[in-house]
């Protein structure tokens, strides 16, 4: 029987709030055994950008990354709130490991290429992309593993990568060790046929429900590349995958279930 390993990603929401994110650390470092973090950004890059006078552009929610927005955030993603975390968690006695893909080659990427926009310094991955070895190597270590959303090219370049990408990815190349359980936690309660009403929870949604959803135009721009990386998870042998709500992280672990599960 393969040992358990639970893969957390967070949103910006969280980050943003320290009350809201040190109560959800402190839910994190309850989970026994082995576990991962992998969070995104966060308001700040955004401040930061408009204070050096660095446009920002979004498309579909995914940061068009040019010279400038790359260094900004580099800083801000790898620096500030990586570190941060950490040393959130070493308080909580969770022997935490801040990391970019460029850290021991861990994440590899390439630069997106895309027909029609150039997203700039914005590099895509896949399972292919992540080093199984060091990261299972770090677990049984019995460090916990917090990845920013940073990877590299091995050519020297650094790339602004999707934060639920690496979750993704992480979980379906560690699946061939461990019993993966994927949770993307953010600000809603899983995935809601009206984004306003919590009450709508999908309980449960496969491929064909999806698209579905996708083509009634119910699904948000925010939630897209959170459901495509969950489906890709799940074809990709993730045991679980869940969207769920941060708050309710220590509800899930003990309950087994919160939110929206992805099937196929």
């Amino acid at each position: 029987m393969k040992e358990k390993l639970f893969v957390v990603k967070i949103g910006g929401a969280l980050i943003d709030d320290d009350v809201l994110l040190n109560e959800f650390l402190t839910q994190f470092s309850e989970i026994e055994g082995k576990k991962i973090l992998v969070h995104g950004g966060g308001k700040l890059a955004n401040i930061l950008a408009e204070k050096l006078g660095v446009t920002q552009q979004m498309i579909n929610g995914r940061r068009i990354t040019d010279k400038d927005t790359l260094d900004i955030v580099t800083m801000v993603y790898a620096g500030n709130i990586n570190k941060n975390i950490v040393a959130k968690l070493q308080h909580k006695d969770c022997d935490a490991i801040g990391l970019s893909g460029a850290d021991a080659n861990v994440i590899q990427a390439t630069k997106r290429n895309h027909p029609e926009i150039d997203f700039g310094f914005v590099g895509d991955i896949e399972k292919g992309s992540v080093n199984r070895k060091l990261i299972s190597g770090l677990l049984q270590m019995n460090l916990i593993p917090v990845f920013s959303a940073i990877t590299h090219d091995k050519k020297g370049n650094l790339f602004n990568t999707n934060a639920d990408t690496i979750a993704s990815v992480i979980a379906q190349a560690l699946s061939e060790e461990y019993d993966v359980e994927l949770l993307f936690c953010f600000d809603k309660e899983g995935v809601l046929e009206d984004v306003d009403h919590p009450e709508t929870l999908i309980k449960k949604v496969s491929e064909k429900d999806f698209y579905t959803l996708k083509e009634e135009g119910k699904l948000h721009k925010g939630i897209l590349p959170k459901l495509e990386n969950a489906l890709g998870a799940v074809k990709n042998n993730v045991n679980k995958v869940f969207l769920m709500k941060e708050t309710r992280l220590k509800n899930h672990i003990e309950n087994h279930h919160e939110g929206t599960e992805i099937c196929l």
